[in-house]
């Protein structure tokens, strides 16, 4: 039996399976183990090991506890939960709950899931909201029908208060900073945070191929994001935005912030960057992507090619056919400013991409027709 045990322990299959058993036998309230009451997915070898556990117990005469289980075990159980059966686990007793909301285990969720379009700002804005008193009211929400609203209406919830709500039960509250406490608040859609959309308005003409900062919210529902840009002197709020086109912003420029460019000595032709353009002076900047060209004279040539000394370096907006005012601009290497002028707009600061997967994404987006 000991041996058999070890073996089916040192086997990945056996925790995805035994997790998920252990959230239907307490979801049950009881341990008794059949092919019925068994999870669908779980497989033959874990079913039949939870019922020698169960005929162990049976002549032991001793209800099992999952905190039997060695400090080990029961860690790896409950790093392999999703949010949802975290969440359901919580509402055990007091002590899964300080287990189940521990950072290390809800930190890779976060990442997994929004790591991707939320920053360091963010999370800090976040916290502030958090520490503010505004917490989502998650019990406001037991009609949704998607995966967050059939979580967040579960009845480990009850103890998901904000402590103003709960003065009299202040260990039932999550901890202002908790990890739990943030990924929670970016699914409930209550907190609008800071991120970038690529094309702007539904891939407007006047937007293709460039990175705007909006404020964003989630919505559960339809798995989509609802965006809110302010430029002067209009607000716009974009619906139904898709993950793919959102981006955590890749340095800490404000949008209304000329970026300092450290590049501008090592640009050369077909090098990719991003540089940000705005209509007039009122306007926030956004980032538009462009290649490094050849200078007017030059043939192209590698060996003669001299482009990358010359103080000006020209960049090419190839998305617009040639001979369009939008075509190009040229820049100076050394003191680059904003430049421009209210008929073509301002050119501010660049940024060289040097990661594949920024140029590739850039390349995805790229229309199906130039434009004029």
């Amino acid at each position: 039996m000991k041996s058999e045990v070890k073996m089916m322990l040192s086997g990945a299959w056996f925790w995805e399976g035994f997790s998920s058993f252990l959230v239907s036998w307490f979801n049950k309230g009881r341990f008794s183990v059949s092919m019925i009451q068994a999870p669908l997915n779980m497989r033959l070898e874990t079913v039949i090991l939870c019922s020698k556990v169960q005929e162990i117990v049976e002549e032991d005469g001793e209800e099992p506890s999952l905190l039997d289980l060695p400090e080990l075990a029961l860690e790896c159980v409950l790093e392999r939960l999703s949010p949802a059966e975290l969440c359901s686990m919580a509402g055990v007793c007091n002590s899964l709950r300080d287990r189940c909301r521990s950072d290390h285990l809800w930190e890779k969720h976060l990442k997994h899931k929004w790591g991707r379009v939320i920053c360091e700002a963010a999370s800090k804005e976040l916290q502030c909201h958090i520490a503010s008193g505004k917490k989502p009211s998650l019990l406001d929400q037991r009609n949704q029908k998607v995966f967050f609203g059939s979580l967040i209406s579960m009845w480990p919830f009850s103890w998901y208060k904000p402590k103003c709500e709960s003065v009299n039960k202040p260990t039932t509250c999550l901890p202002v900073d908790s990890i739990m406490d943030l990924y929670l608040s970016l699914e409930s859609g209550k907190f609008w945070f800071p991120a970038q959309v690529y094309n702007r308005e539904n891939g407007d003409v006047g937007f293709m191929l460039s990175c705007y900062d909006a404020q964003l919210s989630y919505d559960s529902k339809t798995d989509t994001f609802q965006a809110w840009y302010s430029p002067f002197p209009r607000r716009s709020i974009e619906e139904s935005i898709h993950w793919d086109r959102l981006r955590a912003p890749p340095v800490g420029t404000p949008a209304n912030v000329l970026h300092t460019s450290d590049c501008l000595n090592d640009l050369k032709p077909g090098d990719h960057i991003e540089i940000q353009w705005r209509k007039s002076r009122e306007f926030p900047y956004g980032w538009w992507y462009a290649v490094v060209g050849h200078q007017e004279l030059c043939d192209g040539n590698e060996n003669r090619c001299l482009c990358r000394y010359n103080e000006k370096v020209v960049l090419e907006f190839s998305q617009y056919t040639p001979g369009s005012r939008w075509r190009q601009t040229i820049v100076n290497r050394k003191g680059h400013r904003e430049v421009g002028n209210e008929a073509g707009g301002f050119y501010g600061g660049i940024r060289k991409l040097s990661e594949e997967e920024e140029i590739s994404k850039w390349k995805q987006l790229w229309p199906k027709q130039i434009f004029d």
